[in-house]
């Protein structure tokens, strides 16, 4: 048995990951939801249809914080605001993906030990009540709740615990001194299989096609499908997957979704001013073998990327997996 430590299997994260879809969808919420591992390094990331770009990236920067820190990012939230500046804003610096330190992001243990991290952002997956919202979607067993820890207390399976403090003052603000019925609270109750992602579903069996490429030929990778804007809709790292394959397949995805050619053409294409390119918009960038954009009916909806292996054979199996 080996002593070194693994991260939270992706079969693992991904269930996680699909039980806050799965909520997400039945109370109406649109965002992401990321699993980071205990080495810090992504496993697996979903945004929602119509989730809009951001959320993804708020909700990997709190789990990674949750994943190494070990503590929910709440309690990481205050340590920052009660430290002296110079030690908080040194923290950042020494961690640059814990960029965004908000709280509602919790540590995953497997036997005692802190395996990875979930975290879920975006659009209306947020602290605060979406417009229009019922009070029933919004209360746990009869208690004020709030959209975005309902999804990750739903997808860890134990009970609604509020991470951001202020459920009932947010509660009362919308609805006064309503008060739901245990019964009636939707928060926390079974939620059916998600059915109407469909942009979520393509891209999940993109990944999926391209994972079994790789697992074909005995390669490990990472995986990611983009928005025609470069924000993520999903993300996968292979188990025992080098971990810089993450961003690898994120940025030349995000070129080719932009630029509306393989990764790898941008090189031939702007010479020695491709690398500038990356400095026009801040999604990620990288002009190298192993991402092609994602055609339909001729217009650009997206990009798919992959790294972690050799560069061609990443840009071979993203072909692969796109025609597929």
């Amino acid at each position: 048995m080996s002593t070194h430590p693994r991260d939270l299997p992706l079969a693992e994260a991904r269930a996680l990951v699909q039980r806050a879809v799965d909520k997400a969808e039945q109370l109406g919420l649109r965002g992401g939801v990321a699993v980071v591992g205990a080495s810090g390094a992504l496993v697996t990331a979903s945004r929602l249809d119509h989730g809009g770009p951001g959320g993804m990236a708020r909700a990997r920067s709190k789990a990674w914080i949750s994943a190494t820190q070990q503590i929910p990012s709440a309690e990481h939230l205050h340590r920052m605001t009660v430290l002296p500046v110079p030690i908080s804003t040194g923290f950042v610096a020494a961690s640059p993906e814990a960029v965004f330190p908000g709280a509602g992001g919790m540590p995953v243990l497997r036997d005692g030990v802190v395996v990875g991290g979930v975290a879920a952002s975006g659009a209306t997956v947020s602290p605060f009540l979406p417009a229009g919202v019922a009070p029933e979607v919004v209360s746990a067993e009869g208690e004020p709740a709030n959209p975005e820890d309902l999804l990750v207390a739903y997808a860890l399976g134990g009970g609604y615990v509020g991470q951001h403090g202020d459920d009932r003052a947010r509660w009362e603000a919308r609805f006064g001194d309503l008060v739901v019925a245990p019964e009636a609270s939707l928060g926390m109750k079974p939620a059916p299989r998600a059915s109407a992602q469909d942009e979520l579903t393509w891209a999940i069996a993109l990944c999926d096609a391209a994972m079994a490429r790789a697992q074909a030929l005995g390669v490990r990778v990472s995986v990611a499908v983009v928005d025609r804007g470069g924000d993520p809709v999903q993300q996968d790292r292979m188990d025992d997957a080098v971990a810089g394959g993450v961003d690898v397949a994120l940025a030349t995805a995000s070129a080719a979704a932009r630029f509306g050619v393989p990764s790898a053409e941008l090189a031939t294409s702007f010479g020695a001013a491709a690398a500038a390119l990356g400095t026009l918009s801040p999604a990620p960038f990288l002009a190298a073998p192993g991402g092609v954009p994602l055609v339909i009916g001729g217009r650009v909806v997206g990009g798919l990327g992959v790294g972690g292996a050799d560069p061609q054979t990443c840009a071979d199996i993203a072909a692969l997996a796109a025609a597929s």
